[in-house]
């Protein structure tokens, strides 16, 4: 087994995995784009348990995906979304979530995202959060972060928000993810707050890391959902934590994501009375 540090590969390694990890992506978005706004084969695969959507969207680059890592990195795993677990345990894992936010790509509106992430010994070190149908490409890892887009390469950098109060926030669905308590907690936060914003899905995570919004609660989620994210935000000199301020375990959970660290503490108030 070859020997890393979990924070930073070695350079030349750290390339080549960025590099196809950009190739991952473009080719995800030449499967998702054409279904996007068009007939993408909506079905229900939450059954008994409440109604869960899925796409050929969703199944379809997740499959492709996998057939690129098979190809290219044999020895990696991968944990997806849709078509579940190979090797978890592995040396590199890519953990995938190919649409994020399936409900918004449903129904048309561009703020669901592919999320591709990598672990390395078992803690996420490069990923990337990606809007094809908007050509932005958001990548990171210890070294840093950048946003790649029609109009260039540009650095990544999270803003100053050292008060809640002045802060620009965002969840998914508040009745939809929290439960009770969550919700209680939740409802603190958004008080103090100057700005909220729901239904963004994982793009509120982006625009953390681009410095247009200055944190994001979250609760209920899996690996999928946050283990691109991370190296993303922290490359860009943000914070994840879960809502005791933790590091975010390997199954995702209740997720509070951040880019000035007493923003985050104020937030982290409300959040520990509702921790898990």
């Amino acid at each position: 087994m070859t020997t890393l540090s979990p924070d930073r590969l070695p350079p030349d390694r750290l390339a080549d995995l960025e590099a196809f990890l950009v190739e991952l992506n473009r080719a995800s978005a030449a499967h998702i784009l054409p279904l996007f706004r068009a007939d993408h084969g909506l079905r229900d695969k939450g059954g008994s348990a409440g109604f869960d959507p899925v796409t050929e969207a969703d199944v379809g680059a997740e499959r492709i995906i996998r057939q690129l890592i098979t190809q290219f990195f044999p020895d990696h795993g991968v944990i997806g979304e849709e078509l579940g677990e190979d090797r978890p345990d592995a040396e590199f894992v890519w953990v995938l979530d190919p649409v994020d936010g399936t409900r918004a790509f449903v129904a048309g509106l561009p703020t669901w995202c592919t999320l591709i992430g990598l672990r390395h010994q078992g803690r996420p070190v490069l990923g990337s959060i990606s809007q094809p149908f908007l050509g932005e490409l958001y990548l990171g890892h210890a070294g840093g972060s950048r946003l790649m887009s029609p109009q260039g390469e540009t650095p990544l950098k999270v803003r100053p928000c050292p008060q809640l109060t002045d802060a620009v926030i965002a969840t998914t669905d508040p009745e939809g993810i929290f439960d009770g308590p969550e919700v209680g907690a939740w409802t603190q936060v958004r008080a103090a707050a100057r700005i909220a914003r729901t239904g963004c899905d994982a793009y509120a995570f982006a625009r953390v890391a681009a410095g247009t919004m200055d944190l994001v609660v979250e609760a209920s989620l899996k690996a999928w959902d946050i283990d691109a994210a991370i190296p993303v935000i922290e490359g860009a000199g943000g914070l994840v934590t879960d809502w005791r301020g933790q590091p975010v375990g390997a199954h995702g959970g209740q997720v509070c994501v951040a880019g000035d660290r007493a923003c985050l503490e104020e937030a982290l108030v409300a959040l520990r009375r509702s921790a898990k």
